[in-house]
């Protein structure tokens, strides 16, 4: 096949422990899926369930184990926030997945930020316009390596937490989560026909802030290590 330009490497993800790489089809965000973190959005996570939004796939920022990725301080944005995640990566496709079979599905884990512009994403809010300038930006999606489920099993608890410049800023449980990850799985499957490649940003805990250029990021979840971004 010929193309009128030569078309992009595919965009992918180093997994730990072997010499592959996961190929990333989509990425796909869960708001508000602590109900800390809704609230101090302005939001009641018992009367709103959790939405999705998506990031393109070329938004990632791979940050290799033992490294410091780096996070350009994006354009038209005063108020850039950091928002720590569990990434979870489906290796099996399909649509109206179950939620005693979604674990089936995810192929797994790994850490990653949902940076925000958050004053575009505050205005597209007031003005009921799409969110894809605050949240779909490049380089919106820093994150980890991945960590094979067959290596470190499905998380359902341990400690989410997220430090700027050595000062904790965001610290909680995974299991605070207000849809578990198979039950995001199999909603969101009930939406899209999930795809092998997707990832599946999971929520953020409370504790969401403003970063600035030289400021370092480091992240971690019980058993998949940390994540080290420096804006720049």
């Amino acid at each position: 096949m010929r193309y009128v330009f030569e078309p992009p490497v595919p965009v992918a993800v180093p997994v730990v422990g072997i010499d592959q790489q996961f190929p990333v089809h989509r990425i796909y965000c869960v708001g508000r899926n602590y109900a800390d973190h809704a609230r101090e959005m302005g939001s009641d996570p018992d009367r709103e369930p959790p939405f999705f939004f998506c990031k393109p796939a070329d938004a990632v920022v791979n940050v290799e184990s033992g490294t410091v990725g780096l996070f350009p301080y994006p354009p038209q944005t005063k108020n850039c926030h950091f928002e720590f995640e569990l990434v979870a990566a489906i290796g099996k496709g399909g649509k109206h997945i179950d939620v005693e079979q979604a674990n089936e599905h995810i192929y797994g884990y790994a850490l990653g930020l949902d940076m925000t512009r958050r004053d575009l994403q505050n205005e597209a809010k007031k003005t009921g316009r799409p969110w894809d300038t605050g949240k779909g930006f490049d380089h919106a999606a820093p994150m980890g390596p991945l960590h094979r489920a067959i290596d470190v099993g499905h998380p359902v608890r341990g400690a989410i937490w997220l430090s700027v410049n050595g000062e904790q800023r965001q610290r909680g449980d995974i299991a605070a989560m207000i849809w578990s990850i198979p039950e995001t799985v199999a909603y969101l499957s009930s939406f899209f026909e999930l795809q092998p490649g997707d990832l599946i940003f999971t929520g953020t805990p409370e504790g969401v802030g403003a970063i600035v250029p030289g400021d370092l990021m480091v992240g971690g979840v019980d058993g998949l290590g940390e994540l080290h971004v420096e804006v720049v």
